[in-house]
């Protein structure tokens, strides 16, 4: 039912857009104000926002970090949090599709490297309480 609807209304929407003139196409930014308003329009177009700058791993501020942040390095989160209570084997680096991830368990919370940059941090579950 709705793939006819949908094909029955498509020869009407592509006959519109085929019978609006380049010029027509173009012109976006005048503004037509109804006839009865008393009310002045502006004519002049929207300014465009400013773009966004990307926010970068390297330039983020690790300042009051209470675990380690993605991208952090090995040596960083070593000379920040101490020495690990437990380095966990190395998991895949058999091919370059599949780097190396390593696991550092400290109290509370288990760091995840890929190569040499934190990836993920995850709390320990908590144990429940009866």
């Amino acid at each position: 039912m709705i793939r006819k609807c949908i094909l029955a209304t498509l020869p009407l929407l592509v006959g519109v857009a085929l019978s609006a003139t380049p010029a027509q196409a173009i012109q976006t930014d005048v503004v037509v104000a109804p006839a009865d308003s008393t009310a002045p329009v502006d004519a002049a177009p929207a300014k465009p926002k400013p773009a966004r700058k990307a926010r970068r791993s390297h330039s983020v501020d690790y300042g009051n970090a209470s675990v380690p942040v993605r991208g952090m390095s090995m040596a960083q989160v070593e000379k920040r949090f101490g020495a690990p209570v437990d380095k966990l084997p190395a998991a895949g680096g058999d091919t370059p599709r599949h780097p190396t991830i390593n696991r550092w368990r400290y109290n509370g919370y288990t760091v995840y490297f890929e190569r040499t940059h934190v990836i993920h941090t995850v709390m320990d579950a908590a144990t429940p309480t009866t």
